[in-house]
């Protein structure tokens, strides 16, 4: 049994025992299995020094092989994550904040960075800004004529992440709307923005997923890109036995996410999972 926690994308999970954890019992599951199945799938974890490599035994998951992220490894990960000098500032000031765990981890905002590039994006909206460690990331990589709309209902959060925009030089790209995001989002609506805008990432109220996603639709343009984050939710989406307010709602998501006919998507297990939809 490994007595170290795994540390991920700002969060620390308990031990892994060789029951593994659901973050990995997850990304072994195909897209529409239920999760009240799970006795008939059975996870073995072998441990070799800190890591741990889980298999599943089903076959008819072809005995899929997944690496569990120990604090060894998920060092080694960012290691090889590129982060600008100030990325790395401002991750480390907002460290010592309260609610710190909600920043983004430097492999996510490499990803979501990334996909902006890959897409071509000019037009971006952030959803839940916090302190600014991912929309900095993608305000960067924008173009100069680029414009992110950061909707965050924290005036303190914001004022960080605004002082960061600053020192980046930045800020002309950057579209700072402190208050509700469901708010900010309608009366982009109502502006006429509709289809205009190429990327969203959402990082905020999880029981409001639902309804930022079906706002973005309408703002983000056919193949756009809407990243959800936090979708495995620290594997409680997982746990049946879990039933609070929050979680119900991600496992709602989740589920009206796989059954709906207008985007496609990928949920993938990085930070506390992420689910990229491409707007058909």
């Amino acid at each position: 049994m490994m007595t170290s926690a795994a540390v991920y994308g700002g969060w620390v999970f308990p031990q892994i025992s060789t029951r593994l954890c659901t973050r990995c019992a997850i990304f072994a599951r195909p897209n529409g299995v239920s999760f009240r199945h799970r006795k008939r799938f059975f996870l073995t974890t072998n441990c070799v020094s800190d890591m741990a490599v889980t298999i599943a035994s089903d076959h008819s998951y072809g005995n899929k092989e997944v690496i569990s992220v120990t604090p060894h490894i998920y060092d080694y990960l960012l290691t090889n994550v590129r982060e600008p000098p100030i990325l790395r500032e401002l991750r480390e000031e907002t460290a010592s904040m309260r609610g710190s765990q909600m920043q983004v981890s430097p492999d996510q905002a490499q990803l979501l960075a990334m996909l902006v590039q890959i897409l071509g994006a000019k037009r971006c909206i952030e959803v839940g800004v916090y302190t600014g460690y991912s929309s900095l990331a993608v305000a960067l990589v924008l173009p100069e004529s680029g414009v992110l709309v950061a909707c965050e209902r924290d005036k303190n959060s914001l004022e960080v992440a605004k002082r960061y925009y600053d020192r980046a030089g930045v800020s002309h790209k950057v579209d700072a709307r402190h208050g509700l995001a469901a708010d900010t989002l309608n009366s982009m609506i109502e502006n006429g923005e509709g289809c205009s805008y190429d990327f969203a990432f959402v990082d905020a109220e999880k029981r409001m997923y639902q309804d930022y996603f079906e706002l973005l639709l309408q703002l983000v343009r056919v193949g756009g890109l809407i990243v959800i984050d936090n979708v495995l939710w620290h594997g409680r989406v997982a746990d049946p036995l879990v039933i609070d307010k929050k979680t119900e709602s991600i496992r709602s998501f989740n589920k009206a996410l796989v059954d709906d006919e207008r985007v496609s998507i990928s949920m993938v297990p990085i930070g506390d999972g992420m689910t990229i939809c491409r707007k058909r």
